[in-house]
């Protein structure tokens, strides 16, 4: 019959193992193609492939991102598959644009539908956007890394 010492360093072995966290679920790091559409107010669809790095994997997730506006998202929930984001983007003439979104992601999809307005001559205009994206590989190619 085993003692309270010899059975100790085994509850505390299996404790350890049940309450470590698993790594949190997240979006493979590789070559990814997203299709973008806006729905309204004017419909327009446009597709991006770009290399997504391991230190890219939350700023993808965080919310939309582009090479014309620079965004912020003081509201950023993600986690078991789920995403949601609530910010500002501004475009490098100062014009703001309110935006907000959720989605769902597995490791090499992701599902994202925002809404949002911007303002023309003072009144606010909303509108509606989409991002279906997908990982089309493991490795980059070269131009894409850049």
């Amino acid at each position: 019959m085993q003692t309270l010492t010899q059975r100790l360093p085994i509850a505390l072995l299996a404790a350890g193992s049940m309450s470590a966290a698993p790594p949190p679920h997240t979006i493979l790091p590789g070559y990814w193609e997203s299709v973008n559409k806006i729905v309204f107010p004017i419909s327009k669809t446009t597709t991006d492939r770009r290399c997504i790095t391991p230190k890219d994997v939350a700023k993808f997730l965080a919310g939309p991102s582009t090479h014309i506006y620079a965004c912020t998202y003081p509201i950023q929930n993600v986690g078991n598959g789920q995403m949601s984001f609530a910010g500002e983007c501004v475009d490098k003439k100062g014009r703001k644009v309110q935006i907000s979104g959720h989605g769902a992601y597995t490791d090499t999809t992701l599902q994202m539908t925002a809404d949002g307005n911007f303002r023309v001559a003072g009144i606010p205009i909303p509108f509606e956007a989409t991002t279906d994206a997908h990982r089309i590989g493991d490795v980059c190619p070269q131009e894409a890394a850049k």
